[in-house]
């Protein structure tokens, strides 16, 4: 980040004395800026005469390096050459282990992009991936984009409708997808279902299957399928080439969660998500060429895309399958050790697992490779920050990031230059345009309103896939604020210029015309130790709307009167008396997306007697049924 910031001042003679003033440049010199990225970063390619062509004018009309030409594969295939230094590690719960060297990779993608060419899959088409976080996953991602083809991707726990919801609108060519995965200690077997989703994607020419709970699994049941051994075998000598395309070429669709209907189909252009990560990985997290870099996620999230990208920063990434926290607690912490993970990236509510699970990987683990920990999926409360320097490690840069799907990268995020304060995303990422508005669209300096972009960025999408005259698209991000992108998040400036996520917008409480974030009454509900988890939502009575709060219990707790007082308690003298809830009700399980997310909405539709779109988003959909005729909330 500090070169970086030297390079633009001697490059363009910019007065950018810290990274607060390179952000300012960053956003008031929009070509520059990422002109500067490209070079820095190391892009390959063909840029052009050409940065940023502002178009109209207008938040969606500008255009990033419209005359460039480059390959998203070949960008993250030209780390080292050395025979021996490994590109991808993959470490299964149960132990399993593997390791692809650089030149392995090279040629494991070679012989699938010639596989994928003998097929017959052209560029634009859609190869998608019902996958385990596997090796064999980045594989046909980088195989597919090498060639053209548009990659998509979800993770092997999804149902037969989440994936057939999702593949069937995007009519892929072909299906990759594994006989299986493991999760917690057990065994799920994916053939039944596979069966069921490639008769449901009539598209489909080839299915391909890669044996991961057997080295021969028995495709007898499912018309059209091979072994990915067989549908790559006569390609071994395939030469590796790479088509040169567009910046803007789309290289990715991936998906809303779909808790609010059948999920959104995204198109992300390549270069654009190229050129984010690129930013993201080696200005905002120091990866540095031979690290290693480790994300906890499925390829249903779209941290498996950023995690894969960390290959075109010449870095090794280490993926894993299976349950964060089996055998123990500690699991992925030994992961680091055994792996000498460089940056570590977890969700919050594993930081906060660790942290009430006792764990201190401080006096248990070695450590000595961890430069940065980065945190997402929900916001890190100040006990998250706190229990990672005292009990994680003390000099490690602590970044919690924020951004979504959306965009396939964040917003607002790290920065190894600047001091992390507890409880605050250091602030907003360079090159965008961040700002926190009231309903009015007027900035807000102090208080809680939505988070905005309001000008271009490079991974913005290229629209919804089937959207024809893109007005979803709009409707999504840029009609709440005319003009500027509105990404529903609830947030606020700090007076460091760090940001706070107090949660989603959409699931903003409004109690007596007030918004609350739910972040805020999680984050000190979840402080007793009584309390494993919570959720709240707003519950429509008597002509307004109250607050009802349903508390998982850590075991052999009861939610005893004396605990509902302690926790109003908290809540009045911490927050306020409106953030105390009406009502505290105690469940055996809270649902969540299958990217580990709480999800306050279709709970809030349950509570109010509407129907929930869309279960099979849910990883535990059956969780539902307990906020179903709550006898508590019928007064």
């Amino acid at each position: 980040m500090d070169a970086f910031r030297h390079t633009v001042a001697a490059r363009f003679g910019a007065d950018v004395p810290d990274t607060v003033a390179l952000h300012h440049w960053s956003v008031e010199h929009v070509a520059e800026f990422w002109d500067a990225v490209w070079d820095d970063c190391g892009v390959v390619g063909t840029k052009g005469g050409v940065a940023f062509d502002r178009g109209d004018g207008s938040i969606t009309g500008g255009r990033f390096f419209p005359e460039a030409r480059l390959n998203f594969a070949e960008n993250l295939l030209a780390g080292p050459r050395d025979a021996g230094e490994i590109a991808i590690s993959f470490l299964r719960e149960d132990g399993e282990r593997r390791q692809l060297s650089w030149e392995q990779l090279r040629a494991n993608v070679a012989a699938t992009a010639a596989a994928l060419r003998a097929s017959r899959v052209r560029r634009g088409d859609r190869v998608a991936a019902w996958m385990p976080n596997l090796p064999e996953t980045v594989v046909m991602m980088l195989a597919a984009t090498a060639i053209g083809a548009v990659f998509s991707s979800t993770s092997a726990d999804f149902g037969v409708a989440g994936v057939v919801d999702r593949f069937g609108q995007i009519a892929p060519t072909v299906l990759l997808a594994s006989d299986g995965y493991t999760y917690g200690g057990q065994r799920f077997d994916c053939l039944e279902r596979l069966a069921e989703i490639r008769a449901a994607l009539p598209s489909v020419r080839d299915t391909v299957v890669v044996g991961n709970l057997a080295d021969e699994p028995d495709l007898s049941g499912i018309d059209g399928s091979r072994s990915l051994a067989d549908y790559t075998g006569e390609h071994g000598d395939a030469e590796l080439t790479f088509e040169r395309l567009p910046f803007d070429h789309p290289g990715f669709i991936l998906y809303s969660s779909g808790t609010t209907g059948v999920p959104k189909c995204i198109v992300h252009r390549a270069g654009g998500v190229l050129l984010m990560h690129l930013k993201e990985h080696q200005l905002h997290c120091d990866v540095r060429p031979s690290d290693r870099v480790f994300y906890f996620t499925t390829c249903g999230w779209m941290m498996w895309n950023w995690l894969t990208s960390a290959l075109a920063s010449r870095a090794g990434i280490v993926l894993f399958d299976g349950s964060p926290v089996f055998p123990g607690p500690a699991a992925l912490f030994d992961v680091a050790d055994r792996h000498d993970v460089t940056l570590f990236g977890v969700s919050a509510k594993f930081l906060d697992g660790a942290r009430k699970a006792g764990v201190t990987p401080r006096t248990t683990h070695r450590l000595t490779s961890l430069r940065t920990i980065t945190s997402t999926g929900s916001p890190l409360a100040p006990e998250g920050f706190e229990y990672v320097y005292d009990d994680v490690k003390h000099d490690v840069h602590l970044a919690s990031i924020s951004g979504g799907t959306d965009l396939c990268g964040c917003f607002v995020g790290g920065d190894p230059t600047r001091p992390v304060w507890s409880g605050e995303i250091q602030g907003p990422m360079l090159g965008m345009a961040v700002d926190v508005y009231d309903d009015g669209a007027r900035p807000l300096a102090a208080g809680t309103g939505e988070l905005v972009c309001t000008q271009p960025f490079p991974s913005q999408p290229l629209g919804f896939w089937g959207d024809a005259d893109g007005s979803r698209y709009r409707a999504a991000y840029y009609e709440r604020f005319p003009g500027v992108w509105a990404h529903g998040d609830f947030a606020s400036w700090t007076p460091h210029g760090g940001i706070v996520i107090h949660g989603r917008s959409d699931a903003t409480l409004n109690a007596a015309g007030v918004r609350i974030g739910t972040a805020e009454i999680y984050r000190q509900v979840e402080q007793l130790g009584e309390v494993a988890e919570a959720i709240a939502v707003g519950q429509a009575w008597d002509g307004d709307t109250r607050i009802v709060l349903f508390v998982k219990l850590a075991p052999g707790y009861d939610l005893t009167d004396e605990l509902q007082a302690t926790i109003r308690q908290r809540l009045r003298t911490n927050c306020s008396p409106r953030h105390v809830p009406a009502r505290i009700v105690a469940v055996a399980d809270i649902p969540r997306t299958r990217s580990g997310k709480i999800t306050e909405l279709a709970v809030a539709d349950v509570v109010n007697g509407r129907e929930v779109r869309n279960v099979e988003a849910l990883a535990n959909p059956e969780a539902l049924a307990l906020y179903e005729n709550v006898p508590e909330l019928k007064s």
